[in-house]
């Protein structure tokens, strides 16, 4: 008897193990693939999701999302842009701010720009980017990231009531192969935070 229920147990494990792999393995692949769609259209603004600065300066994984809202802007897809992301641990500037000077130098007017200084996550930033469009009329937006962080980003959006499509940087920081499964891992474990925390 005992033998017997040890061989289902070790079945059961096996079988769990083979779903569990499947699942993760068909996720990856949604993940990816959502990445290298790009569904830019017009709409009413264009909101950069934030990223880390150092000092004055963006980070080059946040330039790149930067670059990549301006020349959408300057492609006449949007007239405003929403930077978003608070001051982080340990920083003198928030994200967003930084962000701005960062378009204005490109030749953004100052008057196509808002930001929002309360975010530190990605659930954050959008919740505040909700707001700033609410609070200027803005019913339609571009979705701005790192390609493999976009899939949770929109689903985030979608749960915030914003019509809004997803639109990755062309280029992406994250170039060796080590660095993109890293970060997909890193997507992997933040989506399952999102579906049981709602955070």
């Amino acid at each position: 008897m005992i033998v017997t229920w040890n061989l289902c147990l070790r079945k059961l494990s096996k079988w769990l193990l083979g779903l569990l792999f499947g699942w993760l393995l068909a996720l990856s692949l949604s993940i990816w693939h959502f990445s290298t769609l790009d569904q830019a259209q017009p709409a009413d603004c264009i909101i950069v999701l934030g990223a880390a600065v150092k000092y004055n300066q963006p980070s080059p994984v946040f330039a790149e999302r930067i670059h990549h809202a301006v020349a959408l802007y300057q492609q006449g897809f949007a007239n405003k842009l929403i930077f978003t992301g608070g001051i982080g641990q340990g920083k003198f500037h928030s994200e967003s701010s930084v962000a701005r000077q960062f378009a204005l130098e490109l030749g953004i007017p100052i008057a196509a720009i808002y930001i929002e200084e309360n975010s530190h996550t990605t659930q954050q930033n959008l919740a505040e980017a909700a707001k700033l469009m609410q609070q200027h009329a803005l019913k339609t937006a571009i979705l701005v990231s790192d390609p493999l962080h976009m899939k949770r980003a929109m689903w985030m959006a979608q749960d915030h009531k914003l019509t809004a499509v997803s639109s990755p940087t062309p280029s992406s920081r994250y170039r060796s192969g080590s660095a993109r499964l890293a970060f997909l891992g890193r997507e992997l474990y933040f989506m399952h935070y999102y579906f049981f925390t709602g955070h």
